[in-house]
């Protein structure tokens, strides 16, 4: 049976370019990819229902462990390729992503590698020209099923292992399309999820703060995405803003636990203990004192 790897966010259009190919014979490998910044269109659990229900074999891919994590916090730091609105480095990302999945693909035999993409849906990555430029720095083909007749012929057509006359030609950020063809698939998908992290603008300067120090490690990255962000004397303090957070902070043993209106708070060295209680103080519910660390806030 032909194989083909598919790069499987769990939104609409990864579940159709999987519905499309196993139109056409195809054995698929769905690969996921859990990045340490978000981006996917549901939860792991979701996305596993949907590859079991449709006899589709899942990889996942976890970038938030360290290996995978030291790599992809680099392209972060150096994009080659620019960023977005944040410090989201969107060409480089999906440089990063298709060749972890040429390498799975590599070690079972796959020749195929298909993404869900559709043109112009996305600014930075799903243009033409930014399209050109991905390809061009895998130096391999994507098959991208749903707007492949707007895109020049891969040899995966030309050589007939794909029809390209069963592909589609869909473009723009509208769904209607992708919509209607899941009603004929009888295809189930999410709501659109919460977008990347990273294109964030007002978190985009702590995070570069955060990885000029080289304070983001597999262990510490949960902390990044919540409360208020603090770098005193070279130490990074992390203040809870509800309830959620300082139950999340309180599992680290670098912490001052709050209660009854105070914030749990974390500090990255031993010698931040002091000053995290003093933190504490501040933040806590009623508290008058809250701009007397506003200058140190990242």
């Amino acid at each position: 049976m032909k194989k083909a790897v598919v790069l499987y966010s769990g939104g609409l259009d990864s579940r159709l370019a999987i519905n499309i190919l196993q139109d056409q014979g195809f054995e698929i490998h769905a690969v996921y990819f859990n990045l340490p910044f978000g981006c996917g269109c549901c939860d792991i659990s979701c996305n596993f229902n949907f590859t079991q229900e449709s006899g589709v074999k899942m990889k996942i891919i976890d970038v938030t462990k360290e290996e995978y994590l030291k790599e992809y916090l680099e392209i972060i730091k150096n994009p080659k390729y620019g960023t977005g609105s944040g410090i989201n480095p969107c060409k480089d990302c999906k440089i990063f992503i298709f060749k972890k999945a040429k390498e799975y693909a590599d070690k079972n035999n796959i020749k195929v590698i298909a993404s869900g993409e559709v043109l112009g849906q996305r600014p930075m990555s799903q243009v033409s020209s930014a399209m050109k430029t991905i390809d061009q720095a895998l130096g391999f083909e994507i098959l991208r099923p749903l707007c492949a007749k707007l895109l020049p012929e891969t040899s995966y057509e030309k050589e007939g292992l794909v029809d390209r006359e069963k592909l589609f030609d869909i473009q723009g950020r509208g769904r209607k399309v992708q919509m209607k063809l899941a009603e004929e698939y009888e295809t189930k998908y999410p709501s659109p999820g919460g977008g990347c992290f990273l294109c964030e603008k007002n978190v985009s300067n702590r995070l570069i703060q955060l990885l000029k120090r080289n304070l983001i490690k597999e262990e510490t990255l949960i902390l990044t995405m919540l409360g208020r962000h603090f770098i005193i004397e070279e130490n990074w303090f992390v203040v809870a803003r509800d309830m959620n957070e300082s139950l999340k902070i309180n599992e680290f043993k670098n912490c001052i636990i709050g209660n009854k209106g105070e914030p749990s708070v974390y500090y990255f060295l031993d010698s931040g203990k002091k000053i995290a209680k003093d933190l504490q103080k501040s933040y806590t519910k009623g508290s008058t004192q809250k701009n007397k660390f506003e200058e140190y806030k990242i």
